[in-house]
């Protein structure tokens, strides 16, 4: 069993100075801490693999091909892969869960 803490997580990933921080690789998924703080640009770019966002804290508007929602805390959004996608409007610093299936890179 492998169990995680979000604020461990949040520590590690400040303390490593990215906006990302990959914490589990398996066979067939990985998973990872994205934080964006409010204001932010979101620089992602269309990934080869499909994509589950879970919202564990912030608020923002997210784009997926041409549609657009609000998304803020428990909110779950899947981005197939290829398609283009950014979050924008961040009102609230966001920590999103993701999840890649296959894992990436």
């Amino acid at each position: 069993m492998k169990v995680f803490r979000l604020d461990e997580l949040e520590a590690e990933r400040v303390a490593n100075n990215g906006a990302y921080l990959q914490f589990l690789r398996e066979r067939h998924m990985s998973v990872g801490l994205y934080a964006l703080d409010a204001g932010q640009t979101d620089p992602q770019q269309p990934h080869q693999q499909d994509e589950v966002y879970f919202i564990a804290s912030g608020r923002a508007s997210v784009t997926v091909g041409t549609e657009t929602t609000t998304v803020g805390r428990g909110s779950v959004v899947y981005v197939p892969a290829g398609e283009p996608h950014k979050f924008h409007h961040i009102s609230e610093d966001l920590k999103v869960l993701v999840v890649f299936s296959p894992p990436e890179g």
